[in-house]
């Protein structure tokens, strides 16, 4: 039996790629989505670790996590 989703390398991010919350949304360009398979837009954390798209399952994580803590003022 073939898994609902095709087994993808996690989509990694940068800290420059990050909202100033320190996450990301999904759909998202670096994930290659096209138009035809897209979702709801949804945000995702990504600054206490990976997280995944409940939707389309592609998981997000930060190359560098250490440079991509949230900004507190």
């Amino acid at each position: 039996m073939n898994a609902p989703f095709a087994a993808r390398p996690a989509v990694e991010l940068q800290a420059g790629d990050l909202t100033p919350a320190g996450g990301t949304f999904c759909p998202n360009p670096k994930a290659a989505m096209r138009l035809w398979n897209s979702h709801p837009k949804i945000y995702l954390d990504v600054s206490h670790g990976p997280a995944q798209c409940p939707y389309c399952a592609t998981v997000y994580r930060l190359k560098d996590a250490a440079a991509a803590q949230p900004q507190r003022h």
